[in-house]
């Protein structure tokens, strides 16, 4: 049975992003089953050890059971060391499968030292997006967040994504009236990430669009399997997995400030189409 291995780079800070605020999706991921009907994922999660000494599990990654990895970068750049790097890197380059995820702004750029996938994500003070006329503020209405900050609406509503070129098994959805998934959860500030242009293993498959400016941004890039190591995906924001996006009333961390929609709650086809998501990623990492 495949070991996924759900993981955030802090500690366990209570008022943050720990791993218990992605509690929903974990008990889905253990939920699924595959074509025989048996439970298809084992799945353990937990938080990083003390920051700034390398990780006992993470950087020695390689040398674990676990067949994927699902990275939540909630740190503010100090969440992996070069030790964990390099554990990540190993475990990838043996075949294991990554998705990893960020947020706004410089939140969780400590993946950008992963090799390969950590060129797809972009921040505002480190390996900043090609264009420079997306170097601008997409969110006036938090001014202590500066680009990259999406909006594709409020915590608790839900935004319509697009697929990107012909349609990645990711983004297929056969209870979608045009077989492709239609929601994500929205977030008010959506980090940015982009396919790198040297490596051809690897192309964007979902985009959003702004609320606000109408810029269309990428949501998901996604690499396959290839001499750098297994397949991989880079989301825009954790938030499309986190419990508080899929139901606002497991609620947040203090700092959040932004009143919660509701949108979710009223249109179950959006949570739906989610969890349709999340399931084709499971597979498509493991297969």
């Amino acid at each position: 049975m495949p070991n996924l291995l759900l993981q955030t780079t802090i500690e366990g800070d209570h008022d943050d992003w720990h791993i218990e605020r992605f509690s929903l999706l974990k008990a889905y991921l253990l939920s699924l089953r595959d074509e025989d009907g048996r439970f298809a994922f084992q799945v353990t999660a937990r938080n990083r050890t003390k920051r700034g000494e390398p990780d006992p599990i993470l950087s020695k990654l390689h040398e674990t059971e676990f067949d994927q990895l699902w990275l939540f970068a909630v740190d503010v750049g100090d969440g992996l060391t070069p030790q964990d790097c390099e554990g990540i890197g190993r475990f990838r380059r043996r075949g294991g499968s990554l998705m990893a995820t960020r947020d706004h702004m410089d939140l969780g750029s400590s993946i950008c030292n992963l090799g390969g996938v950590g060129a797809a994500h972009h921040f505002h003070s480190l390996n900043c997006e090609p264009d420079e006329e997306r170097h601008c503020v997409d969110n006036p209405f938090a001014a202590n967040i500066s680009w990259p900050n999406y909006h594709s609406g409020a915590n608790g509503d839900y935004q319509r994504v697009r697929a990107v070129g012909s349609v990645h098994p990711v983004m297929q959805d056969q209870e979608a009236a045009d077989g492709v998934i239609q929601y994500l959860p929205s977030h008010p500030h959506e980090g940015a990430v982009s396919a790198p242009l040297d490596d051809p293993s690897a192309r964007a498959v979902m985009e959003g669009q702004s609320s606000v400016s109408g810029r269309r941004f990428n949501l998901a890039v996604a690499f396959e399997r290839s001499a750098q190591g297994g397949r991989a995906i880079a989301q825009s924001t954790f938030h499309h997995f986190a419990d508080y996006n899929w139901d606002p009333s497991a609620g947040a961390p203090s700092f959040v400030s932004e009143p919660a929609g509701d949108g979710i709650a009223r249109f179950p086809e959006a949570l739906r189409s989610t969890k349709q998501y999340v399931r084709n990623l499971a597979f498509w990492l493991g297969a």
